[in-house]
């Protein structure tokens, strides 16, 4: 579990950039006045997801065995055809 940061209105109007710091580093930010909250303020969590490793993936299985025929040639095949 991780801890809340709080700042006021006040640290917003003035002290943007390290409040940005705080966000850039993943943290959540409750927004207070008056010593009550108003509004939390939470880092933007979509990222893209990294492309899976296919190539490693059918290394794992397959090791360095060529599998005949090729996806190309199978494609060469079917284009022959008409």
């Amino acid at each position: 579990m991780y801890h809340m940061k709080k700042a006021t209105i006040r640290d917003l109007r003035y002290n943007f950039p390290k409040i940005e710091r705080m966000l850039r580093l993943g943290n959540e930010i409750q927004i207070t006045k008056r010593n009550k909250v108003i509004a939390r303020l939470s880092p933007d969590r979509d990222k893209k997801p990294e492309m899976p490793d296919f190539l490693g993936r059918m290394r794992e299985i397959f090791g360095d065995r060529v599998l005949e025929p090729t996806g190309a040639e199978i494609v060469a095949e079917d284009r022959d055809r008409f």
